[in-house]
């Protein structure tokens, strides 16, 4: 039976676990330390590891990292929200850590993969994937598997123009979805948590205006069968999701008659944990993600870092 030790990387909170086949044997999250740098980062993941499944042999590592990522090279591309992370081998380092071939993705395309296979997107193809929560990011998994672009960049919904002469956001554009709607963002703005300022009705009926737009967008480019919103806004269940669902249907096109469908993930806090196995099992294990009954008989192949 395998191991697999799934990561997920985020502005705010990274988490770990280990799943032997397709269970779940625990979690682990920690608030990020921003000023750590990659190493500093590798190095709390290790120690979690040692102390939490010391006795555990890992055969395939999967990780979802908060920020684009090169998937042919495996490597870290940059992180909006973290610094020293730009044109790191994350890949290789988690590895040699570990002594296990590694995959890694952007988070929003590992979360995907998640609620695609275990969560709210089974049965659901075209499937969009969106996270909000540190910052804000895609993923589409089509009947044919993810769709990355031809460059690794597809589905970066955060930084697309909402609100022309907006904001500066971090990326150096302005009125990005991501400097509009985002949990880093709304705090710095309003000096509150998301989850004090989704109490507020009046707020809310602000937020979704500029969140519609956006996906209205997802909707229109890409008419997918069901959109799936996770990360810790997604949180705020129907404080969130009613309005949201009401000014959506505002914001379509009259003519519009294809589904509309958005709903909140249903992995929580866990889908791109859960899409980290589901990336090993296609990529390391060298099984369909769909089949993942079978994951208990794989064999492990040579590592993608050749």
């Amino acid at each position: 039976m395998k191991n697999t030790l799934a990561i997920d990387i985020g502005g705010t909170n990274f988490s770990i676990a280990v799943f032997e086949g397709t269970s779940l044997r625990g979690k682990l999250s920690h608030p990020t330390d921003r000023t750590a740098g990659p190493k500093g980062m590798l190095d709390r993941i290790e120690k979690m590891l040692k102390v939490q499944w010391r006795d555990t042999a890992i055969h395939g590592c999967g990780v979802g990292f908060g920020g684009p990522v090169d998937f042919a090279a495996q490597k870290v591309i940059a992180s909006t929200h973290v610094d020293g992370w730009e044109g790191f081998d994350l890949a290789r380092e988690v590895q040699e850590r570990f002594g296990a071939p590694v995959v890694i993705d952007r988070d929003s395309m590992v979360g995907v993969l998640g609620e695609g296979y275990f969560g709210a997107g089974r049965g659901f193809r075209p499937l969009f994937y969106i996270t909000l929560s540190t910052g804000i990011g895609g993923g589409l998994l089509t009947e044919n598997g993810l769709y990355r672009g031809a460059d690794s960049f597809a589905c970066e919904l955060g930084h697309h123009t909402i609100v022309p002469g907006g904001p500066a956001c971090l990326c150096g554009s302005n009125g990005c979805l991501e400097r509009m709607c985002s949990g880093l963002w709304l705090e710095r703005d309003y000096g509150s948590p998301a989850q004090k300022l989704f109490k507020d009705p009046e707020f809310v009926s602000r937020y979704v205006i500029h969140l519609a737009q956006g996906i209205k967008s997802c909707l229109m480019f890409l008419n997918p069968a069901r959109i799936i919103i996770g990360g810790g806004i997604s949180q705020a269940g129907d404080l969130l999701f009613v309005p949201l669902r009401e000014e959506l249907a505002r914001q379509m096109t009259s003519w519009w008659k294809a589904n509309v469908a958005v709903v909140p993930a249903a992995l929580t806090g866990e889908s791109v944990l859960w899409g980290a196995l589901a990336l090993v099992a296609e990529h390391i294990y060298k099984q369909n993600p769909a089949r993942l009954d079978r994951l208990n008989d794989a064999v492990v192949p040579p590592s993608l870092q050749a």
